[in-house]
């Protein structure tokens, strides 16, 4: 299965509970963090609720 490199961009400072949440669901804890994950339909809808945030790259 493909893996899904997300690195935090942008800060989760004012933002909205849920996409803090989804963050720290994903296992990002600051800007610049770097975490692996299956490209699995439920990852893919965390990374769209916070796309703004974060940087993805197939690996």
């Amino acid at each position: 299965m493909i893996k899904i490199k997300v690195t935090q961009v942008k800060s989760s400072i004012k933002k909205m509970r849920s996409q803090k949440r989804t963050l720290e669901a994903l296992g990002l804890r600051g800007i610049g963090k770097e975490v692996i994950h299956e490209n699995t339909p439920n990852i893919i809808g965390m990374i769209n609720k916070v796309k703004h945030l974060v940087k993805t790259k197939e690996v």
